[in-house]
C-alpha cells in the first residue's frame, strides 16, 4: 500500500449520559375493533398536537398478527419518534378470539434519531400487557402519562456531551459559496458521531437498537458494505420482510448510524444543505407513500424538513408487500429472510436490489474486509448486560465447540466470546464460506489473472500486499479497545498505511464498548474514502494542501468554476487507498456517483492493472 498523508482517525465519543426516559408529547391507546377496525382508545396529548392522524396504523402494522409481542418505532409529522407496545392475546369469539392492542407514546425527535424513546418500551410493555386484560380499566395510562408528560417551561433539547450549545453553532454558522446542488452552503456542526451510545463505562438500556448490531452485521454478513455504500450515497433504502418489526427498525437505525458523516468532514464537502446522516423512518406503510415521496433525488427540498433530511433519501422498513411493488418509491430494496430460514440448513441472505431488478451483490474486497473485520472485532466486549434477544433475521448465534469448527463459524459477539474454544477462535478465517459465494460478484477474468500472477511472482508464499491490505483495514480499530487486547492489530497497523490512529482524549484506558467500535470502524472508513477524493480533487484543480480545510482542502468545488468541469481522475493506487475493489465495475460506478454527489464533478476511474519490469501486461 503505498504511503499517503496521514489522516486522523480519532473517534469522538461522549461523556457520561443520564439514563432518564425523555418526557413524552402524547400517549394513546389503540384497539383492534372487529368491525371498525383500528381505533383510538385512549389519548392524551400536549395542547396543539394531533395524534389522530394515521398514529393508529403506524402503532399496528400489517402482519402483526402472526407474533403474540412487538415494539413498533415510527416517525410522527417530522417532529416526533412514536414507540408502540403491541400485544396479542386470546380472547372470546366475539372478538374472534383475539384482543390485539398496542399503548403508544409520541417523545420529541430532539433527543436524537429515535428522540431515546426505547427507554419507555419497558414502560409501555406493561402498560400493554396489564390493558390485555381488561382494555378499560386506563387509569395506569393516567398515571404514565402524569408522570412522564413534556410540561409546559421544560427543556425538549438536552445537547449531549460533545454537542455544541445553540450559541456556539449559531456563532460558527455563516454562509460559503454554492454548493454543487447550486444552493447557499451553510456550515453547522453536529452532534458528536457516537453520542447516541454510552460511554465504556455505562451499559445501554435494554432496548436501544445499537445492541443488535451484531445481529446486524451476522445477517448481512460482507452485503453490509455494499448496503453502507447505498446509505452513504444517501439513496431511498427500504426494507421489506415480516414480523416481529422491532428487528427491522433496529436495522434501519444501524444502517443510519453506520453512514453518518463525522463532524470532521463538515467543512470538507462542498454540498449543500449537506446530507450529514441518511434520514431514518422505520416503520412505514401506504399511508406513508407522501413521505417516502420527498427523498427522491428529483424532488425540491422543503422548509419542513431539516438541513439534513432536505431531499437526501431514506432508511425504512415495512411489512406491506405493496411498497416493494411501488419501485418508483425506493432506489434499494433489502427483502429480509422469513424468520423459518433460520432453522434451514445453509445460511440465508437479504436480496438487495436496485431498480427491482439488479440484485447488488459484495465485491472480494468487501469479503475480505468483513472477514478482518470480524476478526478484529473478537476483543471488545458489549456494554449490554444479557444477551441480544431472539429476532427473525438471523440471530447471532454462538458458538459450541462440538458443533461449530470450520470457516463457516457465525460472528461472535463479546461478552459470550470466552465461550469458545483457541480451536473455534481460528475458525474464523478470513476467506469466504461457502454460504458467502452466494452473494459475491465473481471473480473477473483480469482479477484471476492478477492473482495468478501474484502467486507465480511470490513463488507460492504468502502475498505481502495481502498483507499490507488486512493491516490497512485493521487500522480502522486500532486503538479503540483496551490496551492490552489489540496488540495483533496494532502491529499489523504500521504507520505506513496513512491512518493515525492515535487514542483519542475522549477514549477511558478500558477502552469503548463493542456497539461504539463498530460504528467508529464505519465513521474511520467513510472519512478515509472522503477525505481520500477531496485530496485527489484538491490536487488535480491545483489547490494544494490545506491546515484547515476552510479551502484548499475542500476538493476545489468552491474555487474556479472552470476547474469544476474538468473530469477527475481516479487511479487504481487510489481505489486502494480508499479500501475498495481496483477490479470492480460496482466499486467503480460507487466511487464516480459518490464524486458526483458531494462534489457536483464527473469523476473517470481506473481499473486495476498488472505490470512487469515497468511493462503493463495487463
Amino acid at each position: 500500500m503505498p504511503p499517503s498523508k496521514q489522516y486522523s482517525l480519532h473517534l469522538e465519543l461522549p461523556n457520561a449520559l443520564t439514563e432518564e426516559s425523555p418526557p413524552i408529547a402524547a400517549l394513546f391507546l389503540i384497539l383492534f375493533d372487529a368491525k371498525a377496525g383500528y381505533t383510538i382508545a385512549w389519548k392524551r396529548s400536549t395542547p396543539g398536537l394531533d395524534v389522530t392522524d394515521s398514529v393508529e396504523y403506524k402503532s399496528l402494522p400489517s402482519g402483526l398478527h402472526n407474533v403474540k409481542e412487538d415494539t413498533i418505532y415510527f416517525i410522527h409529522a417530522d417532529e416526533f419518534a412514536g414507540i408502540s407496545s403491541f400485544v396479542n392475546r386470546k380472547a372470546e369469539e366475539s372478538e374472534r378470539n383475539a384482543l390485539v392492542l398496542a399503548v403508544g407514546a409520541l417523545v420529541p425527535l430532539s433527543y436524537g434519531r429515535l428522540g431515546k424513546s426505547w427507554r419507555h418500551a419497558d414502560g409501555l410493555r406493561a402498560l400493554a400487557s396489564d390493558l390485555a386484560k381488561d382494555p378499560s380499566k386506563t387509569d395506569p395510562l393516567e398515571h404514565y402519562w402524569q408522570e412522564h408528560k413534556y410540561r409546559e417551561g421544560e427543556e425538549t433539547v438536552r445537547p449531549t456531551s460533545g454537542e455544541e450549545s445553540p450559541s456556539v453553532q449559531r456563532e460558527k454558522r455563516r454562509q460559503l459559496k454554492s454548493s454543487p446542488n447550486g444552493q447557499p452552503r451553510t456550515r453547522n456542526r453536529a452532534v458528536s458521531t457516537a453520542s447516541a451510545l454510552a460511554p465504556p463505562s455505562k451499559t445501554l438500556s435494554a432496548h436501544h437498537p445499537a445492541l443488535s448490531i451484531s445481529t446486524f452485521l451476522d445477517t448481512f454478513g460482507p452485503l453490509i458494505f455494499p448496503l453502507y455504500k447505498a446509505a452513504l450515497l444517501r439513496k431511498r433504502i427500504l426494507l421489506l420482510g415480516q414480523a416481529p418489526v422491532e428487528s427491522a427498525c433496529n436495522l434501519v437505525y444501524n444502517i443510519s448510524v453506520i453512514s453518518t458523516l463525522p463532524s470532521a468532514l463538515h467543512e470538507l464537502l462542498p454540498l449543500s444543505p449537506l446530507p450529514t446522516r441518511l434520514r431514518p423512518l422505520f416503520s412505514v406503510g401506504i399511508h406513508d407513500i407522501p413521505i417516502l415521496s420527498t427523498g427522491s433525488r428529483t424532488s425540491q427540498p422543503t422548509q419542513a424538513l431539516s438541513s439534513e433530511d432536505q431531499a437526501y433519501g431514506w432508511v425504512a422498513c415495512t411489512t406491506d408487500g405493496i411498497l416493494g411493488a411501488k419501485g418508483n418509491l425506493y432506489d434499494t430494496l433489502i427483502t429480509l429472510p422469513p424468520s423459518h430460514s433460520t432453522e434451514a440448513r445453509s445460511k440465508a441472505w437479504p436480496k438487495i436490489q436496485r431498480n427491482k431488478a439488479v440484485n447488488i451483490k459484495a465485491t472480494q474486497r468487501d469479503a475480505r474486509r468483513y472477514a478482518g473485520l470480524r476478526r478484529d472485532l473478537q476483543s471488545y466486549r458489549s456494554t449490554s448486560l444479557r444477551p441480544p434477544s431472539s429476532s427473525n433475521l438471523q440471530p447471532t448465534r454462538y458458538i459450541d465447540a462440538e458443533e461449530h469448527n470450520d470457516d463457516t463459524t457465525p460472528f461472535i459477539p463479546l461478552p459470550y466470546l470466552e465461550q469458545a474454544t483457541t480451536t473455534d477462535r481460528e475458525a474464523i478465517s478470513s476467506s469466504p464460506s461457502d454460504d458467502e459465494h452466494s452473494i459475491l460478484e465473481p471473480q473477473s477474468w483480469s482479477a484471476l489473472a492478477y492473482n495468478s500472477f501474484m502467486w507465480w511472482a511470490s513463488a507460492g508464499e504468502k502475498r505481502t500486499d495481502l498483507e499490507e491490505e488486512s493491516a490497512y483495514d485493521s487500522s480502522l480499530l486500532a486503538n479503540l479497545g483496551p490496551a492490552n487486547a489489540h496488540s495483533h492489530i496494532r502491529q499489523r497497523s504500521s504507520s505506513n498505511m496513512g491512518l493515525d490512529s492515535g487514542r483519542g482524549g475522549g477514549e477511558e484506558e478500558g477502552g469503548v464498548s463493542f456497539e461504539v467500535a463498530v460504528f467508529g470502524y464505519f465513521h474511520r472508513l467513510t472519512v478515509l474514502v472522503l477525505r481520500t477524493l477531496s485530496d485527489v480533487i484538491d490536487a488535480q484543480d491545483g489547490g494544494g494542501d490545506s491546515e484547515d480545510g476552510s479551502e484548499g482542502g475542500n476538493g476545489g468545488a468552491r474555487g474556479d468554476r472552470e476547474k469544476g468541469d474538468e473530469i477527475i481522475e481516479i487511479s487504481s493506487d487510489d481505489m486502494m487507498k480508499m479500501g475498495l475493489d481496483v477490479w470492480s465495475e460496482s466499486d467503480r460506478g460507487f466511487v464516480e456517483e459518490l464524486v458526483e454527489f458531494y462534489w457536483g464533478r464527473k469523476a473517470r476511474v481506473k481499473g486495476g492493472k498488472v505490470e512487469c519490469c515497468g511493462v503493463r501486461v495487463l
